[in-house]
């Protein structure tokens, strides 16, 4: 038995609102993770069985390549190779679902025609605070996944039935990423039932775990080899570490997105580490990226330093600066913000 988390209201207006589109557009967010990509095509096979056939996946840039093998992938509209297109499939939507993000800036440069379309808009998301932009918004930070969320959704509009293998696989693949393969915020006994009831679909979870945790290119590994040796400095007071990498170390690797992923994860394996910063250097801005094991709440450290959020143990955020500098912020917040110095 799962547990009614949804509103009753919220699931009847969505049920309503697929039922009457004749167009429907997915949009999740910018460097679209497996929880990101798992939600949105799983939403997208569970709209192909309910008879809606001009169902679209956007994402604003590219995904990993691990993730090229989850069915429907190929179907996936990048925006940055085809704005024009995308904006339009966007702006004739009846409906657009925005999954995975809270707030507008999550999409980028995708956020202005998102914003301007009057389809109506339903977003499901399990991130603090959302922001309102969306008729319904289902937003539950307590929920492990996004994908863990669209489960839901179909079993309480009474459509599991037509949940398809497909399906399955790319809700489980979200649902396993976003719990770093159930290794936190993954202590809910309803997770394993959802599972359970993923595998009677037919999924094979172990297969699902090789195709995105053991399949990389000779240069990610290659370049994780010199973060572990290189770029990895652990703060043994402070009971942290951190990597980072500029945008030329990048280059020097071939690097390409998604092989960085899990990276901000390693140096939590260290006996004494329970925090974890990663500083990826973009054209833009530097990426930030943090894990912590414990009661340590690395979204409030994301939130205070980095301008971002999140998870207590996963989280995420940005800086507009230098290297160097976001290097200073980070090491200025953990003499503040001391992972063995936390305030009730």
């Amino acid at each position: 038995m799962i547990t009614k988390i949804i509103q009753e209201e919220k699931i009847q207006k969505v049920k309503k609102y697929i039922e009457k589109a004749d167009k429907i557009t997915i949009v999740t967010h910018v460097s679209p993770d497996g929880d990101a990509l798992g939600s949105s095509l799983g939403l997208y096979h569970f709209l192909a069985t309910f008879e809606k056939e001009n169902v679209a996946v956007i994402v604003p840039n590219e995904f990993p390549s691990f993730y090229r093998w989850m069915p429907g992938s190929k179907d996936i509209i990048v925006y940055e190779k085809y704005p024009d297109f995308a904006a339009q499939l966007i702006k004739e939507s009846d409906v657009i679902f925005c999954l995975d993000f809270n707030e507008p800036k999550r999409v980028e440069k995708l956020a202005p025609v998102l914003l301007e379309a009057e389809g109506r808009k339903v977003m499901i998301d399990h991130h603090l605070c959302p922001s309102d932009f969306c008729r319904v918004t289902i937003s539950y930070p307590q929920i492990s996944s996004t994908s863990e969320m669209i489960f839901r959704l179909i079993c309480r509009m009474s459509y599991f039935d037509l949940m398809t293998k497909e399906c399955a696989e790319c809700i489980y693949t979200g649902m396993m990423t976003d719990t770093g393969s159930f290794t936190y915020n993954s202590n809910q006994p309803e997770i394993y039932v959802i599972i359970s009831e993923l595998i009677k679909k037919g999924i094979d979870k172990d297969r699902i775990y090789r195709q995105v945790n053991q399949v990389y290119s000779e240069s990610r590994l290659r370049m994780m080899g010199y973060v572990l040796y290189e770029k990895m400095k652990v703060y043994k007071t402070e009971n942290s570490a951190l990597i980072t990498l500029s945008a030329e170390e990048l280059k020097r690797f071939e690097y390409v997105p998604g092989d960085t992923e899990g990276f901000v994860n390693m140096p939590l394996s260290i006996n004494g580490v329970s925090f974890s910063c990663f500083l990826r250097e973009s054209e833009e801005y530097i990426k930030v990226s943090l894990r912590s094991v414990g009661d340590f709440p690395c979204n409030k450290f994301a939130a205070k330093y980095f301008n971002g959020g999140g998870h207590k143990n996963a989280s995420g955020g940005e800086f507009f600066g230098s290297l160097d500098e976001a290097v200073a912020v980070f090491e200025q917040g953990l003499s503040e913000f001391n992972p063995n110095k936390i305030e009730e």
